[in-house]
């Protein structure tokens, strides 16, 4: 049996018309919300990358600041090291009144010094008994104060200590004592003669009066005395040969 269509083309031709544009509102809707969730989605990227770089910022900011600070702390380090390095180098290393003391607990009565004298070398260049004697009273001379050619930085110190014993036998005392004390080293007598000193008053021949029961010095103002003068080299024992 033959199907008869009673309806007219022109329905046909609309209601497909209408279904395509139906169709392609369908899609383009969908293209639209594609694109606003893209948008959105890249707008926030956005946002995150722009926190993101205004941090970075701020941080390279305060690295920079943090790196300024550094270079200001290393520049005033370097400065105080070099200071500390000048203040080393100036520095004797040594304790002149302790030395002294030491001395004079070394030197007995029968012996007057008249100079100890500290000279600075490099290493390498030149070749307390605690008895409670009296001490005397000496001169210290730094050598070469003032000059331009005074040896800094790691030096030891050689003493040069001069004056007159009573008799030859006081002087080797004295030179035993040295070389006894923790305070010295390498002692080694430079010279040794008799002499002649001053008068009866010079305060040295009076004290050898009084020790002789001469209260008055009766012997006579133009007396001489014997004396043997010397001169001991030495070094401070406070450095170490390597």
């Amino acid at each position: 049996m033959k199907e008869i269509d009673f309806l007219p083309d022109w329905y046909k031709t609309g209601r497909r018309r209408q279904v395509n544009y139906r169709m392609q509102c369908i899609v383009l809707g969908g293209v639209l919300l594609v694109m606003i969730v893209w948008s959105l989605a890249t707008s926030r990227s956005i946002s995150n990358a722009k926190a993101g770089l205004a941090q970075m910022t701020t941080q390279c900011d305060q690295a920079e600041k943090a790196s300024l600070e550094l270079t200001g702390i290393k520049t005033e380090l370097k400065t105080l090291q070099e200071k500390i390095q000048s203040v080393e180098e100036i520095d004797s290393k040594i304790d002149v009144a302790s030395v002294l003391a030491e001395i004079s607990s070394l030197v007995d009565e029968m012996v007057v010094l008249n100079k100890i004298e500290f000279i600075a070398e490099k290493p390498g260049k030149g070749g307390g008994d605690g008895s409670g004697r009296p001490s005397t009273v000496v001169r210290v001379a730094p050598a070469q104060l003032g000059k331009k050619n005074v040896p800094l930085g790691d030096v030891r110190f050689k003493v040069l200590i001069a004056g007159v014993a009573a008799d030859a036998s006081y002087m080797a005392e004295l030179v035993s004592r040295l070389e006894t004390s923790p305070y010295f080293r390498h002692v080694v007598l430079s010279f040794s003669r008799n002499g002649q000193v001053g008068s009866r008053n010079t305060p040295f021949l009076r004290d050898v009066d009084v020790l002789a029961g001469d209260t008055e010095g009766r012997a006579g103002a133009a007396v001489k005395l014997q004396v043997s003068e010397f001169q001991i080299n030495c070094y401070l024992g406070n450095y170490r040969e390597l």
